[in-house]
């Protein structure tokens, strides 16, 4: 079973930073991790993903270039990041991280375990 705990959310000014992050544990080797976010009244949407052993990272066009997705292994655990960057009010939302076991590039369907959620909120 797949565990995922997100941390690191919190209210910031626009222009602000935020580090977030998503401690994995239980994964198989292959596979890959998304960060996704749920604004209130608003559908969830894909932010970004990335393979489970590093590499071929894909954005969301809305956090392309302000966003950056990372990933560490540590023995049996693996850890997910989120930079976000220069942060605007319209990136307010609850952000999840979710685990597949397997990887495309540009898709965000068929996450299968997800986390908690950590709340981002960005003031103007």
């Amino acid at each position: 079973q797949v565990q995922l705990l997100e941390s690191g959310g919190d209210s910031v000014q626009a222009g602000g930073s935020l580090h977030l992050s998503c401690l994995i544990s239980g994964s198989p080797k292959s596979g890959s991790v998304g960060w996704f976010r749920q604004a209130p009244g608003k559908e969830r949407e894909g932010v970004a993903a990335i393979y489970a052993g590093g590499g071929s990272e894909f954005y969301a066009d809305s956090v392309a270039g302000r966003f950056t997705i990372t990933i560490s292994q540590d023995n049996d655990k693996r850890t997910a990041f989120l930079q976000m960057n220069s942060l605007k009010p319209e990136d307010t939302a609850m952000y999840y991280c979710a685990w597949k076991n397997w990887y495309a590039r540009g898709s965000w369907r068929s996450f299968e375990y997800w986390g908690q959620g950590t709340q981002v909120t960005v003031s103007s």
